[in-house]
């Protein structure tokens, strides 16, 4: 929340500055970049943690229980794996290449805005690997169902 509110405020000084006072500050633009990706990946690790993410498990639905469960399990290992590879550990080599690169608009360098990709992905890990104990203690489902109700 606090990362929308900033960028609210940021889009809006950004308008303000260049509709009324005819005078617009260039860091405007590239902040509200910046804090939308932040906002965009943290939206995402967010969702990831509900499970409310796209899944196409309709055929995973059909299958035994422990073949779904089975699934489920392979899933959350394989989406552990992507995290650490592309997330944290691309992530991690992208900041630190970029580290020194200046921005003209703001007093920051590029490397510690990048820290949010693999902060997503360590937070993606964190819950993947709770959904796989929630799942092999029997809290969680396999599989949720997500379908709305129909009246």
């Amino acid at each position: 929340m606090i990362l929308f509110a900033v960028l609210v405020v940021t889009v809006v000084w950004q308008v303000f500055s260049r509709q009324v006072l005819s005078s617009p500050n260039a860091w405007t633009a590239e902040l509200a970049q910046y804090l939308f990706v932040w906002l965009g990946l943290f939206g995402a690790a967010l969702v990831f943690a509900e499970r409310g993410h796209i899944a196409v498990d309709f055929l995973v639905r059909k299958f035994p229980n422990r073949v779904e469960k089975a699934t489920a399990l392979f899933v959350q290992a394989a989406i552990i794996a992507f995290a650490s590879l592309i997330f944290v550990w691309g992530g991690y080599r992208v900041s630190v290449q970029s580290w020194n690169q200046a921005l003209s608009g703001l007093p920051v360098t590029v490397g510690p805005l990048y820290l949010a990709i693999p902060i997503t992905g360590v937070v993606i890990i964190f819950y993947a690997t709770y959904h796989i104990v929630a799942i092999l203690r029997g809290d969680e489902e396999a599989t949720e169902d997500t379908e709305p109700d129909v009246i």
